[in-house]
C-alpha cells in the first residue's frame, strides 16, 4: 500500500478520557460490516461506478488527445469550474507543481501554464479576461449538470471576450468542455458547446462532482501538469483491492478511519476533523477533503466539521487551539518521508543565529522532526490524532489517498445514517439565487420549504 494509517493516538489507552475505548471502536466497526459487503457487491456489479474508476482505461486516450489538440500553440490553460468540478483537478495539478512557488513556470510550447478560476468574482474575472493573450489562451469548462450558474457566467464571458477580440472563428479550438451526456434534462453548457462547435467530453452521470477527481474531470488537469494518470488510478486501485480482500472492517483502513471519526464525535464530542498534511503539494488536497467531507455528511442534523490546515505553517496559526482549546478536534497528520531533502544549512550561519541544532541539517530534517513532534505533543495533551504516512508523495500515493477518503466518507455516512451522494440543502440557496436574478420576490424558506430543498431518499446502490 502507498500509505499507512495509525489511530493509536485516538484510543483511550493512548490519550486517556478523550480517546475511544477499544470495545467502542470494535462496536462501530461491526456496524460497518454490512455496508462493506454491499460495497463489494457494488464493485462486482458496477452499480457504484466510483469503485470501478481505478480499472478504467478507455477514457484516458480521449482525454489525452483532446488536451493535446486544445493546447497546440497555447501558452496558458484556464480551467473554469467550481466545487467538485475543480477541487479534485487542483489536487492532482498541485502534485505536478501547480500553485507551488517557483514550480509553475511561464507557459511554453511544451506545457502551457495552468490557471484555475473556481470562485466567481466579477473583478477577478474581468481582470483575467482583460489580461489574457487570448490567441494563446485555452479554456476548459467543467460542470457535471451543465447548469452551474457561476461556471456558465465564466464560459459565456470568455466566449464573449474571444468574440470581441475578433477570434470568433477560433472558438472551437480555444475551448473544451466536460459535462453530462445528452439526456432529457436541460444542459446549458452542452447547448453552448453545440452552438459554437466546442468539443465536449462526457462527465459520468452516476459519479457526483466531489467524487469525480479520478475521472476525466481530474485527468485533464493531471495530464496538463505531466502526471502519470495510469499510476494515479493504480494507487486508487490498491485501496479498492484492500476493501475486496479485507475479511472484516478492522482490516480496512478507511473503515477504521470512519469508525474513529464517528465514534469520537458521538461518544466524546469531537466535532471537528482537521486535515493537516506536511507538504505544499497536499494543500489543495486538504481543501478537496473539506468539500468531500462537509457536503457528503452535513445532513439531517448530522456531520463533523472539516478544517483544512497545512504543516508546518499552521503549527504557528492553529496548533495552540488544538492543544489547549476546547477538546473537540481530531487532527489527521499526513506525513511524507523528507529526511535529508532540501538545502543543507551552513554550520557557521546556524551558529550565528543561535540555532546550532540546525547546523549541517537539511531543510527536510526540520520538517521530519516536526512531523514526529506534533502528534506526540497532541497525545501528551490527551488530544486525538491520527497519522497517515507516505513513503513517497507521487501519483500512486495521491490516488490511494483520494480513494481512501472517498471510501471513508461513504462509510462514515453509513454510521451517521445519511446519504453521502446528495446535497439537498444547497438547492434552496440555488433556487433563491435564480429567483432574485429573475426579478421575482423570494418566498420565505426554512431550507426545507420546496421540493428542491427537501432531502432526497438515500441511494440504494451499493
Amino acid at each position: 500500500m502507498p500509505l499507512s494509517q495509525s489511530v493509536e493516538g485516538c484510543l483511550e489507552k493512548g490519550i486517556g478520557r478523550l480517546g475511544l475505548p477499544q470495545a467502542v471502536l470494535d462496536a462501530y466497526l461491526a456496524k460497518l460490516e454490512p455496508r462493506l459487503a454491499a460495497l463489494r457487491e457494488a464493485y462486482a456489479d458496477g452499480t457504484l461506478p466510483l469503485l470501478n474508476v481505478p480499472d478504467w482505461r478507455d477514457d484516458i486516450g480521449p482525454a489525452r488527445e483532446a488536451l493535446r489538440r486544445l493546447t497546440e500553440g497555447a501558452r496558458t490553460l484556464v480551467f473554469f469550474g467550481t466545487g467538485g468540478s475543480s477541487l479534485g483537478g487542483q489536487t492532482l495539478a498541485q502534485l505536478g507543481g501547480w500553485g507551488i512557488p517557483g514550480d509553475d513556470k511561464h507557459g511554453s510550447a511544451e506545457r502551457p501554464r495552468t490557471r484555475f478560476y473556481d470562485n466567481l468574482d466579477a473583478r477577478t474575472l474581468e481582470s483575467a479576461l482583460a489580461g489574457f493573450d487570448l490567441p494563446t489562451t485555452r479554456f476548459v469548462v467543467i460542470s457535471k449538470s451543465g447548469g452551474t450558474p457561476e461556471t456558465l457566467v465564466q464560459a459565456i464571458a470568455a466566449i464573449g471576450a474571444v468574440r470581441e477580440a475578433g477570434l470568433a472563428e477560433r472558438i472551437p479550438e480555444l475551448f473544451l468542455a466536460v459535462t453530462e451526456p445528452k439526456s432529457g434534462k436541460p444542459n446549458g453548457l452542452r447547448a453552448l458547446c453545440e452552438k459554437f462547435g466546442i468539443l465536449t467530453l462526457d462527465h459520468d452521470p452516476d459519479i457526483g462532482g466531489r467524487f469525480a477527481g479520478l475521472t476525466n474531470v481530474g485527468l485533464l488537469p493531471a495530464l496538463a501538469r505531466g502526471l502519470d494518470v495510469e499510476a494515479l488510478r493504480e494507487g486508487a486501485r490498491t485501496v479498492v483491492a484492500a476493501m475486496l480482500e479485507a475479511k472484516r472492517a478492522a482490516e480496512f483502513a478507511p473503515a477504521v478511519g470512519a469508525a474513529i471519526v464517528v465514534g469520537l464525535a458521538k461518544e466524546r464530542g469531537v466535532r471537528a476533523c482537521v486535515m493537516l498534511p506536511y507538504a505544499d503539494r497536499l494543500a489543495r488536497f486538504a481543501a478537496w477533503y473539506v468539500q468531500l467531507w462537509g457536503e457528503s455528511l452535513g445532513k439531517d442534523g448530522e456531520g463533523v466539521t472539516p478544517v483544512a490546515a497545512l504543516g508546518p505553517v499552521d503549527q504557528h496559526s492553529q496548533l495552540q487551539l488544538y492543544l489547549d482549546g476546547a477538546p473537540q478536534h481530531l487532527v489527521t497528520v499526513i506525513r511524507e518521508a523528507c529526511e535529508g531533502r532540501g538545502p543543507r544549512l551552513a554550520p557557521d550561519l546556524a551558529k550565528l543565529v543561535g540555532a546550532e541544532y540546525l547546523a549541517g541539517h537539511a531543510a527536510g530534517d526540520l520538517v521530519a522532526a516536526e512531523q514526529r513532534a506534533i502528534p506526540e505533543a497532541l497525545i501528551a495533551h490527551g488530544r486525538p490524532v491520527r497519522t497517515i504516512d507516505l513513503e513517497l508523495l507521487d501519483e500512486r500515493a495521491l490516488g490511494a489517498l483520494m480513494m481512501h477518503f472517498m471510501l471513508e466518507t461513504i462509510l462514515a455516512a453509513h454510521l451517521l445514517g445519511v446519504d453521502p451522494f446528495g446535497q439537498p440543502a444547497v438547492e434552496s440557496g440555488k433556487m433563491l439565487t435564480r429567483r432574485y436574478l429573475a426579478g421575482a420576490p423570494a418566498e420565505p424558506t426554512d431550507g426545507h420549504s420546496s421540493a428542491a430543498a427537501r432531502p432526497r431518499q438515500p441511494h440504494r446502490r451499493g
